[in-house]
């Protein structure tokens, strides 16, 4: 794992902001049901965090992984499903409703903006 250049939102703690990364990782498949995730160490060296911050992001997303013996922490069957749907309803409550109003201020048409 690289380590990765990242600005973190001073309004929100680090470790929710780790967890969001690792759950988009989840869902473009970075991180494949039934694959292990990196260690904490490794994800904090990764990140350029505090190894407890790290695992703090791992405890929250305990529903979604396992641990397994002599392996280390993997990413559970069918999580990636859940995740999607979880995070299009979060889209649809959160961001959409900005999106649509700046697309009618913007007097955009549908059309033009699904071919771009």
């Amino acid at each position: 794992m690289t380590q990765q250049a990242r600005t973190w939102d001073e309004d929100r703690p680090i470790y929710r902001q780790l967890m969001e990364e690792i759950v988009a990782r989840i869902i473009d498949q970075t991180y494949r049901e039934g694959e292990m995730l990196p260690s904490v160490r490794q994800l904090a060296s990764a990140y350029l965090v505090n190894p407890l911050t790290a695992a703090r992001a791992y405890r929250e997303l305990e529903e979604f992984t396992e641990t397994r013996r002599g392996i280390g922490l993997v990413v559970k069957e069918g999580v990636r499903e859940i995740l999607l749907k979880r995070e299009r309803k979060r889209f649809l409550r959160e961001e959409w409703p900005a999106i649509r109003e700046r697309i009618k201020a913007l007097e955009l048409d549908i059309n033009e903006l699904l071919k771009s």
